[in-house]
């Protein structure tokens, strides 16, 4: 992206392919990250970097109006990240519940590990049917600014809830590496950040209602 009319605001940002051995153009540092440390993450500098008209992406002008639109499929693609790390937190602590014992008998005999199962999975459930519903109106073309911001929002959110209780059920083995749901617990943080922090869903969100009602 780049300002290519100072006066246009919102319309005067441009999108840009850089080819990669463009001069200027070069790789930063590798980031040494919490979680989802399989998916690279890294910077790119631009040094007197110069390319040509023929590599603008799209309408002139239009780059930042763009990004926005991709944003909102997006962030159905983050909820559905989240579910799934949910999902995978949740039948890891349902797996781990059954056969850990303490007093006798598998600590799933447990009120208070019931409740918190049938928490997780309710909340779950709830997030991927947000998550569904955006998906399934963006398939028909439809808008769905409002919906991937709720489903987004409530599902990363979900996300770090079920994976806190996770590691809370496995005890002292989810502080532990060898167990899934430390991991799970590291990586699902980033769904309530990426494509829109929770508190900008929020913003989105209000500024959806609150059109509608004009």
């Amino acid at each position: 992206m780049a300002v290519t009319d100072t006066v246009a605001r919102k319309h005067g940002i441009s999108a840009f392919i850089i080819e990669k051995g463009t001069p200027g153009f070069r790789p930063g540092k590798k980031e040494n990250k919490l979680g989802l440390r399989a998916s690279d993450t890294a910077e790119v500098i631009f040094e007197d970097c110069r390319i040509p008209k023929s590599n603008c992406l799209g309408q002139p002008g239009e780059g930042f109006v763009d990004s926005l639109r991709v944003l909102d499929k997006g962030r159905i693609s983050i909820a559905a990240l989240a579910v799934g790390m949910a999902q995978g937190a949740y039948e890891a602590s349902i797996s781990y519940a059954k056969q850990r014992r303490q007093f006798d008998k598998p600590i799933a005999e447990f009120q208070a590990t019931q409740w918190k199962l049938a928490d997780m999975a309710t909340e779950i459930e709830a997030g991927r049917l947000l998550t569904c519903q955006a998906a399934s109106l963006a398939d028909r073309g439809r808008r769905v600014t409002r919906e991937s911001a709720m489903a987004k929002l409530y599902a990363g959110e979900v996300a770090v809830r079920v994976a806190n209780e996770a590691v809370q059920i496995h005890g002292g083995y989810g502080f532990i590496k060898d167990y899934p749901v430390e991991k799970y617990y590291r990586d699902v943080k980033l769904c309530t950040i990426g494509e829109g922090t929770s508190e900008i869903q929020r913003m989105v969100i209000a500024r959806e209602l609150l059109a509608s009602r004009e």
